[in-house]
C-alpha cells in the first residue's frame, strides 16, 4: 500500500532541508550558468512511480519483464530529441554528461589514442582530458587554448595542433566559453587529419534547440549533452549521433558503462524535449541571450571586465581583479547577498582553480523566472554593490533583503513553501 504520510512526518530532517532549499531558490538570484529551474511537469515525472522499474536493455529488448510502459516513455524521449535536434539516432539513457562522454569516447577511440580538446583552464570540461579525470588517464591528450588578445578560439592554431598531433578525436565545446562556436571550421579541421569530431553541447543545447546558436548536428559524428542546463530538463545526459555509430554507442552505455536506466528521469527528459519543441521555447532561448547581453552591459558599467569582451550565448566570465577580490571571495560575498555564482578561472589566470580571478555568470535560471533585459540592470547593480562592499556584512545583509524583495515579483516554487 502506498505510504501517504507526509515527508515531514516520515523524515523531518530531510523535509526541513528541502523546505530550506526551496526557500533559498525562491528568495535568491540564481546565476550559475549550468543551473536552471524545471517545470512542475518535469519535477512530477522525476518523482513518479517509474523510479521503481528496473529496465536493463533498450525498448523491446529488456532483461526484465513488465517494461511495456517504460518502453513507451523511452521511445517517446528518443523520438522527441531526434526531432528537436534533427539527429539520426539518440541514446537517452546516460545518467550524466560525463557518462555520455565516456561512452562516446569508448566508441570513437581505443585506450591510449589521442584526443585534441579545449584546455580546462581555458573553459574546457573535466571529461575533456583533465589529468585527474578518467579521460586524461585512459587517453592521450593534446589541448588547444585561447588567443591571448581576444580570449577566443584561434582556429588557425587549432588546425596547426591537429596537423602536429594527428588526433583520433577532436572535441569542440566547453563549460565556460561565451562565444559562438564555428562547427563547420571544426569539421574541416577534423577532416583534414582524419579525426572524428565530437561536440559537447551541454551548455548550449537549449540555445541550439531554440535556434539562437548554430547546430553541430550536420557536422559532428557524435554530439553529447546534459539535459539540465539551457535545455531546462532533469539532471541527466543524452547522446545524439550518426546512425553508423548507434549500435556501438548503445552498447557502450549498456552494458558497457551503466546498468539499469533511471526510467523516471528518462520520462522527465521526454517532457523536457516536448517543452523545447514548443514555439514558446524559441522565445525563451532568445530571451536568455538578450538577458545575458544586457547583464554583460550592466556589469561593465559596474567597472567589471568581461573576458572576450562580452557574450554571444547564456554565460559570461567576469574578471574580478578590478575589484581586488578573488573568485573564491566573490562567490562567498555574493552568497551573503542572496546571489549565487561560481568561482571560475579566467583565461591565463594567475590564480589556482580553487581561488581563481573570476566568476562565471549565466542567465538561464533568471530567464525561466521571467526576468527581462530591464531587470538585468538591477541584478548588475546588486552584484556591483556587493563586490564594492565585500567586507561589510551589514551592507551585504541589506542587499540580501533587497534581493529577496525583488524576487517576489518572479515567483518560482512559492506554492511549495510553508506559509509564514
Amino acid at each position: 500500500m502506498e505510504n501517504t504520510t507526509p515527508l515531514s512526518q516520515v523524515d523531518p530532517e530531510i523535509a526541513a532541508i528541502i523546505e530550506a532549499e526551496t526557500r533559498r531558490q525562491e528568495d535568491g538570484l540564481e546565476l550559475i550558468a549550468s543551473e536552471n529551474f524545471v517545470s512542475p511537469a518535469v519535477m512530477e515525472a522525476t518523482g513518479s512511480v517509474l523510479t521503481n522499474k528496473y529496465a536493463e536493455g533498450y525498448p523491446g529488448k529488456r532483461y526484465y519483464g513488465g517494461c511495456e510502459q517504460v518502453d513507451k516513455a523511452e521511445t517517446l524521449a528518443i523520438e522527441r530529441v531526434k526531432t528537436l535536434f534533427g539527429a539520426e539516432a539518440a541514446n537517452v539513457q546516460p545518467h550524466s554528461g560525463s557518462q555520455a562522454n565516456m561512452a562516446a569516447f569508448m566508441c570513437l577511440m581505443k585506450p591510449g589514442e589521442l584526443m585534441l580538446t579545449l584546455d580546462l583552464n581555458s573553459g574546457g570540461h573535466l571529461t575533456h582530458g583533465a589529468t585527474f579525470n578518467f579521460s586524461g588517464k585512459q587517453y592521450k591528450v593534446a589541448h588547444y587554448g585561447l588567443e591571448k588578445d581576444t580570449e577566443r578560439f584561434d582556429y588557425a592554431h587549432i588546425e596547426a595542433l591537429a596537423k602536429e598531433h594527428k588526433p583520433r578525436l577532436i572535441i569542440a565545446g566547453g563549460s565556460a566559453y561565451p562565444r559562438v562556436i564555428d562547427f563547420p571550421r571544426f569539421k574541416a579541421i577534423a577532416d583534414s587529419v582524419g579525426a572524428a569530431l565530437l561536440v559537447d553541447m551541454a551548455h548550449i543545447a537549449g540555445l541550439i534547440a531554440g535556434g539562437v546558436h548554430p547546430s553541430p548536428i550536420p557536422f559532428a559524428d557524435v554530439v553529447t549533452s546534459t539535459t539540465h542546463k539551457t535545455l531546462r530538463g532533469p539532471r541527466s545526459g543524452v547522446i545524439l549521433m550518426r546512425e553508423q555509430y548507434a549500435r556501438s554507442i548503445n552498447s557502450q552505455i549498456f552494458p558497457g558503462t551503466q546498468g539499469g536506466p533511471m526510467m523516471h528521469t528518462i520520462a522527465a527528459k521526454a517532457i523536457a524535449f516536448r517543452e523545447a519543441l514548443q514555439p514558446s521555447f524559441k522565445d525563451y532561448a532568445k530571451q536568455v541571450v538578450a538577458n545575458a547581453q544586457a547583464l554583460a552591459e550592466g556589469l561593465t558599467e559596474q567597472g567589471l571586465r568581461l573576458c572576450s569582451g562580452g557574450t554571444d550565448n547564456h554565460l559570461m566570465l567576469v574578471d574580478l581583479r578590478a575589484k581586488k577580490v578573488t573568485g573564491k571571495v566573490a562567490e562567498e560575498v555574493l552568497d551573503k547577498a542572496g546571489i549565487t555564482v561560481n568561482k571560475n578561472q579566467i583565461p591565463f589566470d594567475p590564480e589556482k582553480p580553487m581561488v581563481s580571478s573570476g566568476v562565471r555568470i549565466g542567465t538561464p535560471a533568471l530567464t525561466t523566472r521571467g526576468l527581462k533585459t530591464a531587470d538585468m540592470a538591477v541584478v548588475a547593480k546588486f552584484i556591483g554593490k556587493a563586490l564594492d562592499h565585500a567586507s561589510d556584512d551589514a551592507v551585504l545583509a541589506t542587499i540580501r533583503a533587497e534581493v529577496s524583495e525583488f524576487t517576489k515579483a518572479f515567483p518560482l516554487y512559492a506554492s511549495r513553501l510553508k506559509k509564514g
